[in-house]
């Protein structure tokens, strides 16, 4: 991977954490795996737009999901990498 496409990558994630409701979900999902029903219910969102919010985090990499039967439980792909994302953006914010 040259630094042109790394970078595009890194611009990627970055973009899709950025929004404050796939910011929410991703925090959500720390603390495991959560089918679309269950975060719809916690924002108080349609099913819809919880939807599109997991496709972009998806595809940016940042989670995956499984199929069970008519229901699709999202989870993150790599939880302590996210987890140090998030918490360099909160030590940034407290200097």
């Amino acid at each position: 991977m040259d630094r042109k496409e790394s970078q595009n990558i890194k611009a990627q994630i970055l973009k899709a954490l950025a929004h404050p409701t796939r910011l929410n979900i991703t925090e959500v999902l720390l603390d495991g795996e959560k089918c679309v029903n269950d975060i719809k219910d916690l924002f108080e969102s349609t099913q819809p737009n919880i939807s599109q919010h997991l496709n972009i985090l998806k595809f940016s990499g940042v989670v995956d999901y499984r199929q069970d039967k008519n229901l699709r439980c999202y989870y993150l792909k790599d939880p302590q990498k996210i987890k140090n994302i998030i918490l360099a953006v909160r030590q940034f914010i407290n200097e």
